[in-house]
């Protein structure tokens, strides 16, 4: 890392977006990783012979990326990298991560039978009450906890009263019903806000109580839009983030 004045450029760009893509180029070649510390402000500014105010919103940017925390006494702490999910594919969590290059995994996993609240009900078409199958697991990617899933199968997809301990909740669930059901998740919807976590949900992710997350809504549905399950999945917003293509009309 031998940063100094001569790598920047004079001109529009201002110098604290050179400096932070500096310091992103610099993470993404591996030369810090995570837990380390970022060069402070004082020794980004002679480094680079700027202030410490440009230096500060250099950091302030990657901050913001969720590239870093910043935390007193301690300095700027290099974050793991964001998952990222595009909004156009509908694909399973174990398809997601082996993509990235990431290792999926499952943990603290619970399969039974309950009664289907009111949204679980409508969305797969079922009376609200009715006895349906529940998948509850923390989804991991190379060890590290990603979210909570909880989904929710459609009882022509499993009854409630079959032998659950045939359902392999440490794969795929889309690979499962596909192979051993027959069925194939096809299309589907899904609706994304933000939440806090609450204690019991913090302890699982292994963050704070209070810590964002980002709540996903899907309804998977077969090719004729028949609903085969129902899942909603409290992910880390300081782990996870969705990507959007767009194109004007």
């Amino acid at each position: 890392m031998a940063w100094d004045s001569d790598d920047l450029t004079p001109g529009p760009v201002p110098l604290w977006f050179q400096i932070a893509e500096r310091l992103t180029a610099s993470l993404e070649a591996g030369e810090f990783v995570v837990g380390d510390t970022l060069p402070s402000e004082a020794e980004l500014g002679r480094r680079f012979s700027v202030s410490r105010t440009t230096a500060r919103a250099a950091l302030g940017s990657l901050a913001q990326r969720g590239l870093i925390t910043q935390k007193s006494g301690r300095g700027s702490i290099v974050l793991p990298r964001k998952v990222e999910q595009p909004l156009n594919l509908l694909s399973s969590f174990s398809e997601d991560m082996r993509a990235r290059g990431l290792a999926p995994g499952y943990r603290d996993v619970r399969v039974d039978a309950a009664p289907a609240p009111a949204d679980v009900a409508a969305e797969l078409k079922v009376t609200h009450g009715h006895r349906v199958v529940r998948v509850r697991r923390v989804l991991l990617a190379d060890d590290v906890p990603i979210a909570m899933s909880e989904s929710w199968l459609s009882p022509r997809v499993l009854a409630p009263e079959a032998d659950l301990s045939e359902v392999d909740s440490l794969t795929s669930l889309y690979d499962w019903l596909e192979r051993h059901r027959g069925v194939r998740v096809a299309i589907g919807t899904e609706v994304i806000e933000g939440g806090v976590a609450d204690e019991e949900l913090a302890a699982l992710l292994e963050t704070t109580g209070g810590s964002a997350v980002l709540v996903a809504r899907r309804t998977a549905c077969d090719h004729d839009g028949a609903p085969l399950e129902y899942a909603v999945r409290h992910y880390r917003a300081d782990r996870y983030r969705y990507r959007i293509e767009l194109s004007r009309p």
